[in-house]
């Protein structure tokens, strides 16, 4: 189901224009204000573009400021919508909410349940249908307008922050639910995670004030960032590798040790690795001591970063304070030993 966009609204000053492949998803990343929003607003047919055009499968949705307009209304475009917040009905029960889409399409009521009992099932759900949404968590009322939403078969999903409301403590879980039931779909997401837009989406498009500024591939805009609000928002460390019995191997053959998201990998199955700069210790000689993940590396370069200093050095980021980046005297070519505890390190699929 293609997605062709483009639109102009003049008055949050957002000239956009994007295609999304028929079982892609495409993250849109970019600052608050920088036209996210609004882009999915006019696809949901929710904002009026100035000019511009929204075709779906084949099918116009919107067409401004060429001759005749076309203005197709939200609920006839085949879109399915998933905010921060769930906006489950508080009156119907779960199964009975994932079985509203099914039945505003047409489907009778016992068809509609058996459907919506079945998405329940897929994202982990199933023994929550009889419950209302004021008994849920968080986490399940999430899940619960997940499956709403694919229950109703649209042609294309957004996704606006889906995980921004949530606990962190089960965050990776629904991430992991997404990433399954988003497979081979056609899906749009807004986020500010880098995780998100990793592990969910095919491609990233960047904005910065109201313009696409950076797009491509998610791995390839996240590792070789070329827009500012990318290289800021990829500060992550990230590592590609394959699984193994004592963790992801990289492409040296070295290992890293880390806590793996979910059930454990397969043997070999792609993998990648992520922790924060500020979960790397620096140090002049080889460190001792409690089982660590050790690189041997070369400072590139020397960054200030607000009350810390960016230590650069390899494909790796380590954040120190400055005090410490005097004492152990770290320049451009400096030789140093990075090492992060295999706690501090997230193991996801790739």
């Amino acid at each position: 189901m293609t997605l062709t966009f483009t639109a102009r609204v003049a008055e949050r000053d957002v000239d956009v224009s994007f295609d999304v492949a028929a079982g892609e998803t495409v993250a849109l990343l970019g600052p608050n204000g920088a036209g996210k929003s609004t882009v999915l607003s006019v696809v949901a047919g929710l904002l009026r573009p100035d000019a511009g055009r929204v075709e779906l499968a084949g099918r116009l949705l919107t067409s401004y400021g060429e001759g005749a307009r076309v203005d197709v209304a939200p609920h006839r475009r085949r879109i399915a919508l998933l905010a921060q917040e769930p906006l489950l009905f508080p009156h119907l029960s779960v199964l009975d909410n994932v079985a509203f889409g099914p039945r505003s399409t047409g489907s009778g009521r016992s068809a509609s349940r058996e459907r919506a009992q079945g998405w329940l099932e897929e994202v982990g759900i199933g023994d929550l249908a009889d419950r209302r949404p004021p008994q849920l968590s968080g986490g399940q009322a999430q899940r619960a307008a997940v499956a709403r939403a694919l229950a109703a078969e649209p042609d294309l999903l957004l996704l606006d922050e889906p995980m921004a409301a949530l606990d962190v403590a089960v965050t990776p879980a629904l991430r992991q639910t997404l990433r399954r039931v988003l497979a081979e779909r056609t899906c749009v997401v807004v986020t500010h995670d880098v995780l998100d837009a990793l592990l969910l989406a095919d491609r990233v498009l960047v904005l910065e004030g109201g313009r696409v500024v950076e797009t491509g591939p998610s791995r390839e805009v996240l590792t070789r960032p070329r827009s500012a609000f990318a290289a800021r928002l990829a500060g992550l460390n990230l590592l590609v590798g394959r699984w193994s019995e004592g963790g992801l191997v990289l492409d040296d053959g070295s290992t890293v040790a880390g806590l793996v998201a979910g059930g454990p990998p397969a043997t070999g199955e792609p993998v990648v690795a992520v922790f924060r700069p500020t979960a790397v210790a620096v140090y002049r000689s080889a460190p001792h001591g409690s089982p660590r993940n050790v690189v041997r590396a070369t400072v590139s370069a020397v960054e200030p970063l607000g009350d810390l200093v960016r230590i650069r050095a390899g494909d790796l980021n380590a954040d120190v304070t400055a005090p410490a980046a005097a004492e152990l005297e770290l320049v451009p070519g400096t030789e140093v030993w990075l090492s992060v505890k295999a706690t501090e390190v997230e193991v996801y699929p790739s």
